[in-house]
């Protein structure tokens, strides 16, 4: 454990040294968010939606890309230092399988990210130019995701999960559909939940630092260090993300991070405690789900608009309210979801 603190340490305070150079980055290329008139991917912006953000108009977006960068490299060039210095590694999977099913799904949901953020921000998709619509991005979304379920279920062996109570269900090969359907559940419903400063950045914080318990507890050395040097990233993105945010993590961080996030719960085997962890953001897309569904199948709208928080928005509660409130719903999920882990 002192070598995981000590490393959450060092990666944040070289994002903490690296975040503010990067935001003047963005500010120079102008990676700023713009007034849109189009829907987003959710189908989700109204007037409403423009009426609580419109000040926000010009932030940064693109702060996932510099966590994504920062993890990777810290982790290529520390990981290997580690066994050198006599610490004793002890993985639950082959080390070099779990590491590819880690930062591919790391990254690729990350390029795919950051190609939506340069359509949207750069007026490509109005222009036609190599845009992609919803259905396009979530069949690629759906590829990739496919990719990751094979990877855990033939690289790794791993075709289970484990339910409090119960105990293991083994799906053989239909682990591989399962685990996509995961992937981009939770992929999506991040990027649903990343609409208000701080909201999804620090609802994944104490996920990850549930999941960093967890990986501890069976002993993997691969994850806890992945784990660490990504919490420590995130603690000092966070500082800048918090209302007034100066910087987002846009689709490139938010697309990368719910399906790593994913992924983690599914290399652990948790991932009834997955759903119990991270339920604030299956909360969120499944108010956007129930909007869509009615709105196509009733008629008729159940809420105002959608998601939860743009709801609770509309409601008259303040953003911080709504993010500290979610905060502390997601504290104690997490405790709820390890309680259940450990049964």
């Amino acid at each position: 454990m002192p070598l995981y603190l000590g490393l959450l340490i060092f990666s944040f305070l070289i994002t903490s040294i690296l975040v503010v150079p990067f935001i003047n980055l963005l500010y120079r290329f102008r990676f700023l968010r713009r007034k849109q008139v189009t829907k987003d991917f959710q189908g989700i912006r109204t007037k409403i939606f423009d009426k609580f953000h419109r000040h926000k108009v010009g932030t940064p977006v693109g702060g996932g890309l510099l966590i994504i960068a920062i993890v990777s490299f810290l982790y290529v060039f520390i990981y290997p230092l580690i066994s050198y210095f006599g610490v004793f590694i002890t993985n639950a999977y082959p080390i070099q399988a779990e590491l590819n099913v880690l930062f591919f799904t790391f990254i690729s949901f990350g390029l795919l990210g950051l190609y939506d953020d340069i359509m949207k921000f750069f007026g490509f998709q109005r222009s036609g130019f190599f845009g992609l619509r919803m259905r396009h991005k979530l069949i690629i979304q759906c590829i990739l995701a496919i990719s990751v379920a094979l990877m855990l279920y033939y690289n790794l062996g791993i075709n289970f999960f484990y339910i409090p109570f119960f105990g293991i269900v083994h799906l053989g090969f239909w682990y591989i559909p399962f685990a996509a359907l995961i992937v981009v559940a939770f992929t999506n419903a991040f990027n649903i939940t990343d609409g208000l400063d701080g909201l999804a950045s620090g609802l994944l914080m104490i996920c990850l630092f549930t999941f960093w318990i967890l990986s501890s507890r069976i002993l993997d050395t691969s994850l806890s260090v992945f784990l660490s040097i990504w919490i420590g990233a995130l603690i000092a993105f966070l500082y800048f993300n918090v209302y007034p945010a100066r910087i987002w993590l846009g689709d490139v961080g938010a697309l990368s991070f719910g399906a790593t996030l994913a992924v983690v719960g599914l290399l652990i085997g948790k991932t009834m405690a997955l759903v119990i962890i991270g339920g604030l953001f299956i909360v969120e897309a499944g108010s956007s789900l129930l909007q869509m569904l009615s709105k196509k199948f009733l008629k008729r709208k159940i809420f105002e608009v959608s998601p939860l928080h743009l709801w609770l928005q509309n409601k008259g509660w303040p953003e911080p309210k709504i993010v500290f409130r979610a905060w502390l719903a997601g504290i104690m999920l997490a405790i709820f979801g390890l309680w259940l882990a450990l049964i």
